[in-house]
């Protein structure tokens, strides 16, 4: 086995210099990846905090060039990346493990998702290297993670301020599963599907969700790298194949006041040095086939939910879903309380069998690797200190309720030295989590700033 780490990281500068996976000798580099598919161009991608993706598109006779340089941008314009102006450039340096040939979507395009490095080392900022920092973490534990991942989104029509459903038929109370709303989208569902199992990911269904123009479409789970990485490229394809189609496809947690929002719901599951499952026990007295392992990783993400909030549910919108009581359909389908139960879709955390449970509080606008990162650093904590989760299935009314705003969120994300402490793993100098949270909460006071017309509607003529 070989590691590839950036030609220019300096180990004399007080910290190790960050490697990307281990890659075995007789996996394809990048050019020989881009040779083999024809590729002519490759988007060389990575996400700031708030999962905006940015790339540079690289002509297939630059990526060696690529490879062993990397390709640079000005870390302040990329956008939330802890940066000013007078900072250095951030070079995106590619891991080749991630290649996606992207045809579908353009001829001749691919995408590879890259490690951003300022001056040589791994960029603390950057989120890809905020989830391989938890990773070597859980892997010091001796565990290794495999995540899925529920990939719910809308597809939209917009006339100013309003939105309506992509498919003007599609207004019925409750139009999950509809078999004719699938059929009338057969085109996009399938030309989705058909790309992500182009791709190797293994698409196994595809349905309407509880809104009107609401719609999933799942892949299996993979390590949690190359499932953050899998989720990214999947935004960009739904995107650009509902664009070219003359629609919008958006991953917004709320976009309606009275429809059901959208999740990003993550199924987890850890094993161990031996590739074995450690969450299944038969003889789980608490009745859910669970070890008390994987009862201690629940019991730190329930502990710590509050700050995770923060991350997981990270726009003002998100709290627009976890907030709702009612909408039209009868169901709000997202937690309120950090509880936790078997296949019971109520709580934050739903346990569907002994082999792995479902992180329900994550919506849409999740970036994926600081999600992943977060709940592996939660769940640690639980193990680290033997933390109870508690009976299952206890009554929400009862569970500790979760952060009503992002300002509260935030709020909560300052007071948790755990969760703080998986943003800033990667160099605690760096001070991620204040920068973090202090995006957050410039965040909500824009949004608080402005005057709506609920204010208008409620005040104009009230006093």
């Amino acid at each position: 086995m070989t590691t590839q780490a950036h030609p220019a990281a300096d180990a004399g500068q007080g910290r190790i210099p960050f490697q990307n996976t281990p890659v075995p000798e007789t996996e394809p580099s990048l050019s020989e990846r881009v040779k083999a598919d024809g590729a002519r161009f490759v988007l060389a991608t990575f996400v700031d905090l708030t999962g905006k993706p940015c790339a540079k598109l690289v002509p297939a006779h630059s990526v060696d060039r690529l490879a062993s340089e990397g390709a640079g941008f000005a870390g302040y314009a990329a956008g939330a990346l802890g940066q000013t102006p007078t900072d250095p450039e951030v070079m995106a340096v590619p891991d080749p493990a991630s290649y996606t040939p992207l045809p579908f979507v353009r001829p001749g395009l691919a995408m590879v998702h890259c490690d951003p490095y300022v001056e040589g080392r791994p960029w603390p900022f950057a989120p890809r290297v905020i989830l391989r920092t938890a990773l070597e973490r859980l892997a010091a534990a001796g565990f290794t993670a495999q995540v899925g991942a529920e990939a719910e989104y809308f597809l939209v029509e917009r006339d100013g301020d309003a939105l309506s459903p992509a498919d003007p038929l599609d207004r019925s109370a409750q139009p999950c599963y509809d078999a004719r709303a699938l059929t009338r989208m057969y085109d996009h569902l399938t030309g989705i599907s058909d790309a992500v199992n182009s791709l190797g990911w293994d698409n196994y269904a595809n349905d309407h969700e509880d809104a009107n123009g609401q719609f999933e479409q799942n892949f299996t789970h993979a390590d949690a790298l190359t499932t953050a990485d899998r989720i990214i490229t999947f935004r960009y394809l739904v995107h650009a194949m509902s664009e070219a189609a003359g629609m919008t496809a958006t991953f917004m947690p709320k976009p309606f006041t009275d429809r059901t929002g959208t999740g990003l719901h993550l199924h987890m599951s850890l094993w161990d040095d031996n590739d074995d499952p450690v969450f299944p026990d038969p003889a789980d007295p608490r009745g859910l086939g669970l070890s008390d392992t994987a009862y201690g990783f629940i019991a730190g993400i329930l502990r710590h939910a509050p700050a995770l909030q923060s991350v997981i549910a990270p726009t003002v919108n998100s709290y627009k879903r976890t907030g709702a009581t009612s909408t039209a359909s009868g169901a709000t389908w997202a937690p309120r309380t950090a509880s936790y139960g078997g296949n019971d879709r109520t709580h934050l955390i739903r346990v569907p069998d002994q082999d792995r449970f479902e992180v329900r509080a994550v919506d849409g606008a999740a970036n994926p690797y600081l999600a992943m990162a977060v709940l592996l650093g939660a769940g640690l904590d639980g193990l680290d200190r033997n933390l109870d989760a508690g009976p299952p299935g206890r009554a929400l009314d009862k569970a500790p309720p979760l952060p009503p705003t992002l300002l509260h969120a935030a709020e909560a994300l300052a007071a948790d030295d755990v969760v703080r402490g998986t943003l800033d793993a990667a160099d605690p100098l760096a001070r991620v989590s204040g920068y973090y949270g202090r995006l957050k909460r410039e965040e909500f006071l824009a949004w608080h700033s402005q005057v709506t017309p609920w204010e208008i509607d409620r005040y104009l003529t009230a006093f």
